[in-house]
């Protein structure tokens, strides 16, 4: 994807008052009264909206940040609520998997703009893009793979999401098929069909674990020990959940085959590797998982479509969306091929 920044980042007109309020937040709860904002700036990688670097100083010592914000005026819940993909971050971070440290998870709208946020320190690791081709694509899978493993034992009281129910597969399907009915009919017409095929081979609840939602390499950054790759964080936790383990695996396979057609943008990491080898080191059963690949289809068929949607009426500008056009459409036919 081009560096161009999506228009629902701050404008430069507020930048300057988000930083001084963000300065003296942190001279406050670092307890560095010298401490400087060199930097804040709009992260171009990702297309959720309002995440910035920050670098901060003080006299020789000096940290890189990010910075998560809700949408203005946004209800904050579901992707908007960065507080608790904060808390989520912290719980994990602090039984040792590859999240960042959440170094502030701020409830209190006063303390810049209207707007709860998220202050996290920035993790030193390489994203997918320039990983690809200096390792082997399965020693990547394999990382991942073992990442997932690791999120999937953790004791849902201790993911940050204590208290919350587990989402059941047939709410699941119903959350993508209300996008689905909201993205241009123009791509989407062959959807109702793979919609109802997933429901007459809907099998059975599983023992729910903690789901990321959006488990691919564009959303991990990794680091080579030992000449092979390492997760070293797990990014955006914006629609995590209670829920079944093979969605995410489901996630993993697709979303990485989105190279598949020729000149889309692909963020979330596209590599060359058979669906079938990553299933195989997940350990899954090959006709259970392929109904969770088939549902991933739909769901980020519904997603780009939804945003896309979003695109053309200027509520959510982003131009990489009006790209993925021949994804969505291709994505529903693999899900139907799938469940054939």
């Amino acid at each position: 994807m081009s560096g161009t920044l999506p228009a629902t980042h701050t404008p430069a007109s507020g930048m300057e008052d988000l930083r001084g309020r963000l300065q003296g937040y942190l001279r406050r709860h670092l307890e560095r009264a010298q401490l400087e904002l060199s930097s804040i700036d709009a992260i171009p990688e990702g297309h959720s909206g309002f995440t910035y670097f920050l670098t901060a100083t003080d006299g020789g010592w000096s940290q890189r940040y990010v910075l998560r914000l809700p949408p203005p005026g946004a209800r904050i819940t579901g992707p908007a609520d960065v507080l608790r993909q904060g808390r989520i971050m912290a719980a994990l971070n602090e039984q040792g998997l590859p999240t960042p440290r959440i170094v502030a998870n701020e409830e209190d709208p006063t303390v810049l703009d209207g707007r709860p946020f998220c202050l996290m320190e920035a993790v030193e690791g390489t994203r997918i893009e320039p990983l690809v081709g200096q390792v082997p694509s399965i020693s990547i899978a394999v990382a991942a793979v073992d990442t997932l493993r690791r999120i999937q034992q953790v004791e849902i009281e201790q993911s940050g999401l204590a208290g919350e129910r587990a989402v059941p597969l047939t709410e699941e399907m119903m959350r993508w098929a209300w996008l689905m009915q909201r993205a241009p009919e123009e791509l989407t017409g062959a959807a109702p069909a793979l919609g109802a095929r997933l429901a007459e081979k809907q099998p059975s609840d599983p023992e729910p674990c903690l789901v990321h939602g959006d488990f691919h390499y564009g959303n991990m950054l990794f680091r080579i020990e030992d000449g092979k790759p390492v997760v070293v964080a797990v990014l955006d936790w914006e629609i995590a959940e209670i829920g079944p383990p093979l969605l995410d695996l489901g996630c993993l396979c697709i979303v990485a085959q989105r190279n598949q057609v020729p000149g889309a943008p692909n963020p979330g990491g596209g590599i060359e590797l058979n669906v079938e080898d990553v299933i195989e080191v997940y350990g899954a059963e090959p006709a259970e998982a392929r109904w969770y690949l088939a549902l991933s289809c739909y769901k980020y068929a519904s997603i780009f479509g939804y945003n896309l949607m979003l695109h053309r009426r200027g509520k959510r500008p982003d131009p990489m969306y009006e790209q993925l056009t021949g994804v969505i459409m291709a994505l529903i036919d693999s899900g139907s091929e799938l469940l054939a």
